[in-house]
């Protein structure tokens, strides 16, 4: 009975399919523990996916976000004796007022947790086609290096500004670059600011993602690649499980995968959010659990995820 940390669904999600109550289903039948619902926030219309722009306005995605939270309470009632859902959203991080929506978003509602996550480098969409990311690396000054770098300052600041419980796909710059399966040999600078925003994580505590997606869009290893498990764990980070799914096809994608990856680099713990546990952060409504790999990879789930 694994556990997933972000997932989409395409009733309140313009890229992905089916309801949310089809996912959790599916979920269930998949035999997941632990399920979190994280919808995208709402965006200025110079933010929105290129999906949302014939299909909403500012009001009307603000509108499908609050009624993500009223679905996702009901269907959290409905199956709450067969599996444990999560209620929290993926957070961006585009121009400065993105900060001001996040914060807004905290004062209205409560979270169990959030999934802090950056999508954007220079505010241009870096994993959407190559075009786009294209378009970013000339503004970044021509190289995936230096593109690389502006995207890691940013996620700092995200970092700084938020100390989300959860990161999401740490390096997801990796996807659509020219260094797609890299271990960041031969540019330092790039490999220093991820070594100062690990660091960050660690201090306040924060979890690092394992996001089977990035196996999914064809990476040899999930988001984070392995130099950066590695690192982290030398600083006590932790590290939590997430399939980042779009749709009921895509629920526990590649999981075996992921626990083989978890396995090689040598993570003897897995965390997850839990409604249960003692609440550390005044913010949220969960706290942390944790399983150890070798409980892991005893539970019935693989068997049928084979």
């Amino acid at each position: 009975m694994p556990y997933s940390h972000h997932s989409h669904s395409g009733q309140f999600c313009g890229h992905a399919k089916h309801t949310l109550e089809e996912v959790v289903q599916d979920a269930i039948a998949k035999g997941f523990h632990t399920f979190a619902l994280t919808e995208h926030i709402p965006r200025p219309i110079e933010d929105f996916y290129p999906e949302e722009t014939d299909s909403h306005t500012v009001e009307s995605l603000a509108k499908l976000f609050d009624d993500f939270l009223v679905e996702a309470d009901r269907v959290r009632a409905v199956y709450s004796s067969q599996i444990k859902l999560l209620i929290g959203f993926e957070s961006e991080w585009i121009r400065p007022s993105t900060h001001q929506i996040i914060e807004g978003i905290f004062k209205k509602y409560k979270f169990d947790f959030f999934m802090g996550s950056i999508h954007h480098t220079h505010t241009i969409p870096i994993d959407f086609d190559r075009v786009t990311y294209e378009r970013a690396r000339a503004v970044a000054g021509g190289t995936d290096e230096k593109l690389f770098e502006n995207y890691f300052d940013e996620q700092y600041e995200m970092l700084k500004a938020l100390n989300p419980p959860v990161v999401g796909h740490f390096d997801l710059i990796r996807l659509l670059s020219d260094h797609r399966d890299t271990s960041f040999q031969g540019m330092n600078g790039v490999w220093e600011r991820m070594l100062r925003n690990l660091r960050y994580i660690a201090s306040y505590g924060g979890v690092l993602e394992l996001n089977s997606a990035g196996l999914r869009k064809g990476l040899a290893e999930p988001y984070p690649c392995s130099p950066v498990c590695l690192a982290f764990q030398e600083m006590g980070g932790r590290f939590a499980m997430s399939d980042d799914s779009h749709g009921t096809d895509q629920v526990g994608t590649n999981y075996p995968r992921l626990l083989q990856f978890i396995q090689k680099v040598g993570i003897k713990e897995v965390f997850y959010v839990d409604r249960n546990a003692e609440i550390t952060d005044s913010r949220f409504s969960a706290g942390l659990s944790s399983i150890i790999v070798d409980d892991l990879v005893q539970l019935p789930f693989w068997i049928s995820a084979q």
